[in-house]
C-alpha cells in the first residue's frame, strides 16, 4: 500500500522524494503547530523534531487537534508522536519537552532542519527563535496571531515586513529589528480589521507578560481558524521542501 500515491499523482515522484528527506523542526505544538504538524505527517515528510514544554488542557478543547477528554494532562510532543506514529512509521519522530529560549535554542536547531516552523504564541520566545534562524540561516515560517479572527478569506503568506493590519508581525518587526532581522523571514498572517465583538489583541503586553511561566489573558478563538493557519503553513513549508508543486 502506497500511502503516498495521491500526493504523488499530483507533485510527481522526484518532487515527494525530496519532501520524503526533508527535516522539519516545528516548535509549538499549540492549536496552529499541531495542525501544521499533521498535514506534515501526512505528506511524507521524513524527520519532524517537535518542540513543545506544555500539556493539554481543558481549555484546548476547543481547536487542539491532541486535545481529547482523555488526553488532558499528558505532554504535547509525546501525544503528537504516538499520532505521527500511527499515521506514518516511518517517519523519524524527535519528541523535545522543552521550553523554546535564548538558552535552549542551540539544542533545539542543531538538527540542521532544512526548515523550521515557529508556532509560538510567547513574543520574546518568538523573536530569539527567528533571530536564531535568521543569523543561522536557516528558513523559518513563523505563524502571526490567529486568535480573536474569524475570516478564512483574509490570511495572507507574505515576508514578515510586507505584513499589513497585523498588531503581532507590527510588534515582532521592532524587536527584531533591533536583533539585526531583515527581510527573508517567511510568515502566515490576517489582513482581516479588528472583530470588534473580540478582545483587543492590539493592546501591547508588558515585556514580563511574555516570559516564560506567565499567566496570559485569554483571546478569543475557533477551531477553524487556528486550523486554517496550521495547514496554511504546512501547505507553505511543503512547497518550499519540494520546489514548487508545480
Amino acid at each position: 500500500m502506497d500511502q503516498f500515491l495521491c500526493v504523488e499523482l499530483l507533485i510527481g515522484k522526484e518532487k515527494l522524494k525530496k519532501i520524503h528527506k526533508a527535516s522539519v523542526t516545528v516548535v509549538g505544538l499549540g492549536a496552529v503547530g499541531s495542525y501544521a504538524v499533521e498535514a506534515l505527517a501526512r505528506a511524507g515528510v521524513g524527520k519532524l523534531r517537535l518542540v513543545d514544554f506544555d500539556k493539554i488542557k481543558p481549555s484546548n478543547l476547543n481547536r487542539h487537534i491532541y486535545a481529547l477528554r482523555s488526553t488532558i494532562g499528558r505532554s504535547k510532543v509525546e501525544l503528537a508522536a504516538h499520532r505521527i506514529a500511527d499515521i506514518n512509521p516511518s517517519c523519524k519522530v524527535e519528541a523535545m519537552e522543552c521550553f523554546a529560549a535564548e538558552e535552549s535554542l542551540d539544542h533545539i536547531l542543531n538538527n540542521k532542519p532544512d526548515l523550521v516552523i515557529d508556532a509560538i504564541d510567547s513574543m520574546n520566545p518568538k523573536t530569539q527563535l527567528i533571530s536564531a534562524c535568521y543569523h543561522k540561516k536557516m528558513p523559518i515560517i513563523s505563524s502571526m496571531g490567529a486568535a480573536t479572527r474569524v475570516d478564512p478569506l483574509a490570511l495572507r503568506v507574505a515576508d514578515l515586513f510586507d505584513t499589513r493590519c497585523c498588531p503581532i508581525a507590527k510588534q515582532l518587526r521592532g524587536k527584531l529589528k533591533k536583533e539585526g532581522v531583515g527581510r527573508g523571514v517567511i510568515c502566515v498572517y490576517s489582513e482581516e480589521l479588528k472583530n470588534p465583538g473580540a478582545v483587543d489583541a492590539s493592546n501591547k503586553a508588558s515585556e514580563d507578560d511574555y516570559k516564560r511561566g506567565r499567566p496570559r489573558s485569554k483571546l478569543g478563538s475557533l477551531p477553524t481558524i487556528t486550523g486554517i493557519f496550521g495547514l496554511t503553513i504546512a501547505h507553505t513549508a511543503l512547497e518550499i521542501l519540494c520546489g514548487g508543486f508545480k
